[in-house]
């Protein structure tokens, strides 16, 4: 073995035991007579010392001529620390080095390969290899591997089957855009690579897999964000002979599980709200229910005064900030700045203070009596010290805007702690959505998902109003999952791809194999897909995910590390039968 012992092993009962080390340089302080290195590996940093006089001359000389990030191999005896450093758990011992190999040498690195770096994210992505050494981001991914071991344990000890499924796949219509792959032996023809493996979990069930799973690679060809990256990772789950509470308290379960075994924080039950409430109360299908600040509609009481804005306006809709009525002028400001910008699209914002005595201050005192003000405060549950803030305009623009000024106010007022986690199932989603581009209706989850049962003759006369069987976990305003009950039914999947305006021949082209699958006994089932990338970040307290891939994309979906994507040679495309314009 090249060692006995990792660089983050050894304590002060190990004393006077004689060990073998190996691992990358990672600082070398030389006083002249003494020098320490510290040794690091992923375990942790260890401390050498060579002493001239004490040391081996030869040792000495080696030492000397060593770089940072040098790879080496050290044998020596373990000694207690003179000078102990209790910041490490290695701190109270050193290694009195008999014998040092340079197993390889290295260039200098481009930035300093320590928690405190400085290197700029570009440098640090086009060196990712390098930047994985360091102890954040070596953490980030051992804390991803934990969430993966747990979540398959779970899941396994419930009957749960892993089962693999296909990366290359059939290119459909729904949904974000397809990375499409070309097949030489078909010329002409392509691959898709999955964005989930929806159908084939589906054909699973039909199968007779009754409790399947993986954590799988997903492809997604959109633009990028913080928690966005072009290939991602879901915990992907099904199961048959289930209804919606079945699938919501298995996966509950498994939340519960990973938030108390990995982070020991007691969820609690989750709570469930409907899409029309989170929307009318939050506006939003994800809120961040950690904070109340529920929307108050004000129509009543604010329209018909004269105020143009309010009268000609579908809704006028408030919150209010609990003991903010001391906000300054250069305060209210700055909210009205934030609501105009061009994101989120507001044309002003309308306060009103509750002062301490009673009274009432607002921005329209012109339209609006004391007595009106005080019908507002009463509607919104403001007390003396609270302020309203209020917005208006089309219903789900509005509702959209004051979703950004209720979450604004819940960061200024420090009221969206990082320590608290509150979850939540969001149900009863619209089963289609009306595309005014396309003039025709499109599915809001996906094709496959099962309407209410209390709403299925509404199908052909309001389809607009037909509620899905679909959920979403949201945890402190993040989408962590979502799934739906499934359609197990042929002619039930037939309407529902007449209502997203499929001819029975488009239907066939891309779905047949389902439809077909449909005639041999599909029992009733339920899933749900998990973003695992997410929540990750989530357990690891930051909001981006790419800090918890190994080897991300850039905001351009490059890879800059490998040059990736990059041409191909002409040969290539020729096989493929491409010709590129």
């Amino acid at each position: 073995m090249l060692r006995s012992h990792t660089c983050g092993e050894l304590r002060i009962e190990h004393v006077g035991t004689e060990v073998t080390l190996s691992g990358w340089v990672q600082r070398i302080r030389d006083k002249g007579g003494l020098m320490w290195i510290d040794l690091r590996d992923r375990y942790g940093v260890t401390q050498l010392t060579f002493e001239e006089g004490k040391s081996d001359a030869t040792v000495v000389d080696q030492a000397r001529n060593l770089g940072r990030e040098f790879v080496i191999q050290v044998k020596g005896k373990v000694v207690e620390r003179y000078s102990k450093n209790d910041k490490i758990p290695t701190g109270q011992i050193e290694i009195e080095t008999i014998e040092l190999n340079v197993l390889n040498a290295s260039q200098t690195p481009p930035f300093i390969i320590e928690d405190d770096t400085d290197g700029g994210e570009d440098l640090r992505m086009k060196y990712r290899y390098l930047d994985l050494r360091r102890n954040e981001v070596r953490e980030k991914l051992a804390l991803r591997s934990k969430l993966a071991i747990a979540v398959r344990n779970y899941l396994a000890e419930i009957d749960f089957l892993e089962v693999e499924t296909p990366v290359l796949i059939k290119s459909t219509p729904e949904g974000a855009r397809d990375f499409v792959v070309p097949s030489r032996i078909n010329p002409g023809e392509f691959y898709a690579l999955p964005q989930s493996p929806q159908t084939f979990k589906q054909l699973l069930m039909v199968s007779g897999f009754d409790r399947y799973f993986q954590i799988v690679k997903c492809f997604r060809d959109e633009d990028l964000r913080a928690d966005r990256q072009p290939e991602f990772t879901q915990i992907d789950c099904e199961m048959s002979f289930v209804d919606r509470d079945d699938v919501l308290g298995v996966f509950e379960g498994m939340t519960q599980h990973l938030f108390k075994n990995i982070m020991n924080v007691d969820l609690g039950e989750f709570p469930h709200m409907t899409y029309a409430e989170a929307m009318e109360k939050y506006g939003s299908d994800k809120p961040d229910i950690r904070f109340a600040m529920e929307f108050v509609n004000l129509n009543e009481v604010a329209q018909n005064k004269g105020f143009n804005v309010f009268d000609q306006a579908e809704l006028v809709v408030g919150i209010c900030a609990k003991g903010c009525a001391e906000y300054t002028r250069k305060q209210l400001d700055a909210l009205t700045d934030f609501v105009r910008k061009p994101q989120i699209g507001a044309k002003g914002l309308v306060y009103v203070k509750c002062n301490p005595d009673g009274s009432f201050k607002s921005s329209v005192d012109k339209f609006y009596s004391q007595e009106d003000l005080k019908a507002w405060a009463e509607q919104s549950g403001a007390e003396p010290g609270d302020l309203i803030l209020v917005l208006s305009g089309a219903t789900n623009t509005v509702r959209k805007q004051m979703n950004e000024l209720r979450l604004h106010m819940g960061t200024e007022l420090g009221l969206r702690k990082s320590d608290e986690y509150q979850p939540l199932w969001v149900v009863d989603f619209p089963l289609l959505e009306w595309d005014e581009e396309t003039e025709r209706y499109h599915a809001m989850h996906h094709p496959f998902t099962s309407p209410l049962n209390d709403d299925i003759a509404k199908l052909d006369s309001a389809p607009g109003e037909v509620r899905a069987n679909a959920y979403d976990l949201v945890i402190n305003g993040v989408e962590i999952g979502g799934g739906s009950i499934r359609i197990h039914d042929r002619e039930m999947q037939k309407t529902m791809f007449k209502h997203l305006g499929f001819t029975d021949e488009e239907a066939k082209a891309q779905f047949g194999f389902l439809m077909d699958a449909f005639e041999y006994g599909a029992p009733p089932h339920g899933g749900i897909a998990f973003g695992f990338d997410r929540l990750c970040a989530m357990f690891g307290g930051t909001e981006t995910i790419r800090d918890y891939i190994a080897f991300p994309k850039n905001t351009s979906g490059r890879d800059v590390m490998i040059d990736s994507p990059s041409p191909v040679a002409n040969d290539q495309l020729k096989e493929l039968g491409i010709k590129l314009s």
